[in-house]
Order: C-alpha cells, then structure tokens, then sequence
C-alpha cells in the first residue's frame, strides 16, 4: 500500500456505497476498500475521520488550455482549490491548434485533462475582458476534415466535438454550425457537447437537432433560451429531448446559470445529468469560482448530497463514455476527492447578480490523484 485514507465516509454513488471506511491506494490504483485496512510500514497515512470521500470529482465543463487561449486557466491550481481530478475541456481548441493542447498542457499535467475538440478551426480564440469574438460567427473557421483528421489522430483522448450555438457565438448564422458538428460527430461516432446562448437559435431548435448521448451545456440558463416557460413549466421539447437521451450538463460560467431557472427546473423534478462550473479566466473570481462552488449551490437549492456527488462523478464519467471514471472501485483509477459540508450563512451568486443565501456549503479538503495525496488550497 502506498497510500490509505483512513475513517472518512465514503459516499459512490456508482456502486450505492455510503458508510465509514478505509480506502488504499497502491501504484496508482484503488488497491482496497474496507471497514479497516492496516498499514504496512512505508505506508502514508491520512486520517480523513469527518470528512466525506468521493470518486475523484469530474469538472464536465472547464478551460484549461492555459497559454494557449485568452480564457483557459491552469488545471492544476483549479483543481488544487477544488478537489477536481479530471478536468473535461470542452473545446478552448479546434483542428488548428489540437496539437499544442496536447504536447504542452494535456500530456504535461499531473491531473487528467480529457478534451472535446471543437468545430471551429482555431477553438475559442477570442475570449477575453476587450475582445469578444464569436469563434462559430464566421463559416470560414468550420473546419469538418480538419476535425475527423484530427479526431482520428487523437482517439485515445479525444471524448466528443463541441459546438457554439447563439447570437454571441454563432451570431446571424444560428443553427449553421451545428451542421458541420453533427457531420463531424457521426463521421468519428462521438458524442456532441453544445453550446447555448441567447437567441437565434432557440432553445428548442438546438435541442431538436441532437441525438442521444449528446449534452446541452447552460442548460439551466437564464431567459432568454430558458429551459421553462414563462408559467415556470418545463418546456415539452426539453422533456422530449432528455426521453431520447440527450444529457444536460450546468455549465454555469459567467452568463450561463439562473437561481430561477434552476429552481423551476428542480421543482418540475428535472435534475442535471451533470453539474459543472465552465471555469475561463472571466468567471473563476465570480460567479462560478470553483467546482465546490458550483456543487454547493445545487445542495442549497435541494438537491440530495448523494445525487450533488453523482452529478460530478458516475454521471460524468458515463456522458463522457468513460465509465472507468467517477467510480471508487478496486483495481480502478485511484483518484478520490476528500470533501467537508461546512454550515453557517453563505451567499451565492447566479449569473444575473441574484444572491441565494444557503445553509451549508461544500468544501475541498484533498484529493487523491493517480494514487498520490493533494493538498487542497482550503485544507486545514
């Protein structure tokens, strides 16, 4: 054993585990789970005794091709303040620049980064506090063989082609983009994340377009291109799409998650597949801050711990179709994030500026990342 967290609860979701337990870590995999586990001598200890053990947190929305675009941050200090062990990059790059994400960031970190390459030759280029440029605007950038090249040069990693749709991405041209994504999609048989803003296209028309196993990101944005309508009722075509399996993912971002939307939505009983922060460089000093953050929020509002864990981990490693991630299982990946729920007064922000003063809030302690300890910024 290299490594044994000992006396935390363990909350899997994936397996319905959630009881006190031992859990050890041997050459980079989950080596025993157990009521106790005794140590051999070079063995590091780490008693996690009130604190909460997961399957390594998956963040499905973030950017993190740090250097390489105006809005990416650095993975690694991202997930040192969250207890993020795998960081979804939903395209900061496209055909033009794939290869630098993966020689200089992607094969370099020490946590795992898993990308979806977007349809737009050059990514996300032009995202920042001064310049705002809608990668998807211009139909010249779509780039379809580049993609599938490029997708086919990458199958060990790449997990789905993104897609920016709205008038801030995609401008006058709506639905246009997401006829090079689909060809693309179904050409290397991945699944699609997509992008949605403010309209055209409508909400509505987006989700017509995608098949099973393809998310909606923003999917709990504020109106306008509001899952709800304007009684609080959650749209048909929203339920039709989630029928055929079409996956909603949060992706809260700065322009991109509503207290309204997301209380109507809980109300009607339509929980996210998925909950992450869409972390850039405009958002990670407010309103999304951090992973925790993002999951904190959904606790406040109602959501169930155990189904707040779920939407971070096994549901994210299945829209990923990685299903070896998210779970604490032995011989499995040996990632863990180590969680406390602290209770006081906290006051969240939505994108629009509204504050939700919640009771509790979740809190990263550590994480545990192919096999290794990592202090978290907040850790006492």
């Amino acid at each position: 054993m290299d490594l044994i967290l000992k006396g935390g609860r363990v909350i899997d979701p994936a397996s319905g585990t959630d009881a006190v337990l031992d859990v050890a870590f041997e050459d980079g995999l989950v080596a025993a789970i157990a009521p106790s586990i005794q140590p051999s001598e070079e063995c590091q200890i780490k008693d996690v005794t009130g604190r909460i053990v997961t399957p390594g947190l998956i963040d499905m929305h973030t950017h993190v091709y740090w250097g390489g675009t105006s809005l990416s941050i650095d993975a690694e200090d991202f997930c040192r303040k969250s207890a993020v062990t795998t960081c979804v990059d939903t395209g900061s790059a496209g055909p033009g620049n794939f290869a630098g994400f993966r020689k200089h960031v992607i094969e370099e970190s020490l946590v795992r980064i898993v990308p979806y390459l977007h349809i737009s030759f050059a990514g996300i280029f032009g995202f920042s506090k001064t310049i705002m440029v809608g990668e998807s605007e211009d139909i010249r950038l779509m780039a379809p063989v580049d993609a599938v090249r490029v997708v086919e040069e990458n199958r060990d990693m790449i997990a789905g082609i993104k897609v920016r749709l709205g008038r801030h991405a995609s401008g006058i041209h709506g639905m246009t983009p997401m006829t090079y994504a689909v060809q693309v999609a179904e050409e290397v048989e991945l699944p699609m994340m997509v992008h949605i803003d403010e309209p055209p296209p409508s909400y509505e028309a987006v989700l017509e377009a995608m098949r099973p196993g393809d998310v909606l990101t923003h999917a709990f944005r504020p109106f306008p291109n509001s899952p709800v309508n304007g009684v609080g009722k959650v749209k048909d075509e929203v339920l039709a799409a989630r029928d055929r399996g079409v996956l909603f993912d949060i992706g809260h971002g700065m322009g991109s998650f509503g207290f309204d939307t997301a209380k109507a939505m809980l109300d009607n009983g339509f929980m996210p597949d998925t909950i992450s922060s869409d972390i850039h460089k405009l958002c990670i000093d407010g309103p999304a801050y951090d992973q925790v953050t993002t999951l904190s929020k959904f606790l406040c509002l109602g959501m169930g711990l155990n189904e707040v864990i779920a939407a971070s981990t096994v549901n994210a490693g299945k829209a990923l179709q990685m299903p070896e991630l998210g779970v604490l299982e032995v011989g499995g990946i040996g990632d863990a994030s180590i969680l406390s729920i602290e209770e006081d007064e906290f006051p969240y922000e939505d994108v629009l500026g509204e504050i939700l003063v919640g009771d509790k809030r979740i809190a990263a302690k550590g994480a545990v990342v192919n096999g290794e300890w990592w202090d978290c910024e907040e850790s006492d």
